[in-house]
């Protein structure tokens, strides 16, 4: 079969072993061989398409973790209410792009602003008809009256980019709507945010009842579900109901560490650290939001308790995944990767275990079965080429010009012109 080979590149294929120089050669959608000098005789001479990757730093794809394709540029709840769904699927699509062409080869969904639009884009994307990476569509959020996402006041009435819902009878029936409507990833608004006063981040408005029926319903058709959860009480309701996925999950105690660790071979948890770094350090100040108002939001109180939650759970080996909440005005999609450094200054984590967080924890969310996320033999060839020593310094990641190659699926989907220049290969030529 003809293939890939990517020869002397610097390969880190996150399974905890250390970086080497070495070959890689993809055959079809798949790894057929990685190694130290594995690739030679026959099966290079095969390769239709041969890479010199020297001085280039190769790995596996990167997962956006908590992905809102339809978020872009957005200041406030009015820019995800007043766009029109046809809008809003252009949005989605350049989200998409935004990401593949900055090496996220997968988007592990949470919501969108409108039902169908992560949907429509994955459905396109998986037709091939636009660029993107592999994703399980999230839906709206679904949530319940007067907490996060209830934008209606009895005088005024108004459609939040959510689903409310009040009881268990009504709780199904939104899960299984969704899910007819093609949605993988259900996601519930479990406790408060800061962006809603009137049920903070430490309060849990829905029910444990209404959080089991909705893991219930999405388990039983083979769906995933997911939680935005800041608060211990809401965080403890979603390991006890078996929710597959924890976004945020501040604030804590001794009791949540304890069931977390028990339970942290089935759950990944997305501390979506950027939104609140940014909001603190002043990047959002030319959109409204000065760290002077973030202070009165409690958005330090939440920094502070992110920082000693996710370092526990860093220590007791939960499943953590990078990204959440990019597509504001002051976070854009495609920048995702800033998170990395993020992970290694408030969590204490390593340069390469921040990465295994990107890639290999990602991996295992997208798909159980364990075929993504690692660079090995046999697995799915979703991996990117990057100038320079990123385990030195990570920030390359978020730097458009560094990724140089791209390839989700076996197909490349972005190279830089250098690397063209030095092979016989037709396919890169027309991928350029």
């Amino acid at each position: 079969m003809a293939g890939i080979l990517i020869r002397n590149a610097t390969i880190f294929d996150a399974t905890g072993a250390a970086p080497f120089v070495g070959d890689l050669l993809v055959e079809g959608n798949r790894i057929a061989a990685v190694g130290a000098n594995a690739v030679h005789g026959a099966a290079a001479q095969a390769a239709d398409t041969e890479i010199d990757a020297t001085g280039l730093f190769c790995m596996p794809g990167m997962t956006e973790g908590h992905a809102h394709l339809s978020f872009e540029g957005v200041c406030a709840t009015e820019n995800l209410i007043t766009p029109t769904p046809e809008e809003q699927v252009f949005t989605a699509a350049r989200g998409a792009r935004a990401l593949i062409e900055m090496g996220f080869t997968s988007a592990y969904g949470a919501s969108e602003a409108k039902l169908r639009l992560g949907v429509a884009v994955r459905n396109e994307v998986n037709a091939g008809r636009l660029p993107g990476p592999r994703i399980r569509a999230g839906g709206l959020e679904i949530s319940v009256t007067g907490a996060m996402g209830d934008e209606s006041r009895e005088h005024n009435p108004r459609i939040g980019p959510s689903t409310l819902v009040d009881g268990t009878d009504e709780m199904r029936k939104a899960v299984r709507f969704q899910i007819r409507e093609g949605v993988d990833n259900i996601k519930l608004d479990v406790s408060g945010d800061p962006f809603y006063p009137g049920t903070p981040g430490h309060t849990t408005p829905m029910t444990f009842e209404e959080i089991r029926v909705a893991v219930d319903t999405a388990h039983d058709l083979e769906r995933k579900i997911n939680a935005h959860t800041r608060s211990a009480e809401g965080s403890k309701r979603c390991i006890r109901a078996g929710v597959d996925g924890l976004f945020h999950c501040e604030y804590s105690d001794e009791e949540l560490f304890d069931l977390m660790e028990e339970a942290k071979d089935r759950i990944f948890v997305a501390p979506t650290v950027g939104l609140l770094h940014q909001m603190v350090t002043g990047d959002a100040t030319p959109f409204g939001l000065s760290p002077e108002v973030a202070g009165y939001m409690g958005i330090g109180d939440l920094l502070e308790n992110s920082a000693k939650t996710h370092t526990e759970l860093r220590k007791r080996g939960i499943r953590h995944l990078i990204g959440g909440d990019y597509g504001f005005g002051w976070s854009k999609q495609g920048e995702q990767a800033k998170d990395i450094a993020l992970f290694m200054q408030y969590y204490g984590y390593s340069a390469a275990d921040a990465l295994i967080c990107a890639t290999r924890n990602g991996g295992l969310a997208m798909m159980d079965n364990g075929d993504l996320g690692t660079l090995q033999a046999g697995k799915l060839a979703d991996l990117i080429l990057v100038n320079g020593d990123v385990l030195a310094d990570t920030s390359l990641l978020a730097d458009h010009a560094r990724i140089a190659l791209v390839m989700k699926d076996g197909a490349i989907q972005r190279i830089a012109p250098a690397l063209t220049r030095s092979t016989r290969s037709p396919a890169l030529a027309a991928a350029e």
